[in-house]
């Protein structure tokens, strides 16, 4: 019996859009990955509301990822990030 790994959500690799691979940058990337670099993009530049960590303040690159909102909780980032991955 062959053993196969089945590849999770987190896992299976994903296209980001245009949007999001400005941040993120091209090629394919699993949802973890994707997650990680938008995180290390955000402690870089300094992007989390020091009075509520748990609010991303979007910069000029985030905004379109967010769809325009200028602050988002990190729970509410999840989701958009999931409409900008195929």
């Amino acid at each position: 019996m062959a053993d196969t790994k089945k590849t999770n959500a987190l896992q299976k690799p994903l296209t980001p859009s245009a949007e999001l691979a400005a941040v993120v940058g091209p090629g394919q990337l699993s949802r973890g990955e994707v997650v990680s670099k938008i995180w290390d993009y955000i402690k870089k530049n300094n992007l989390q509301n020091p009075a509520n960590k748990r609010e991303i303040v979007a910069d000029d690159k985030l905004k379109p990822v967010f769809h325009g909102k200028d602050r988002v909780s990190m729970f509410e980032m999840n989701k958009h990030l999931a409409q900008h991955l195929k």
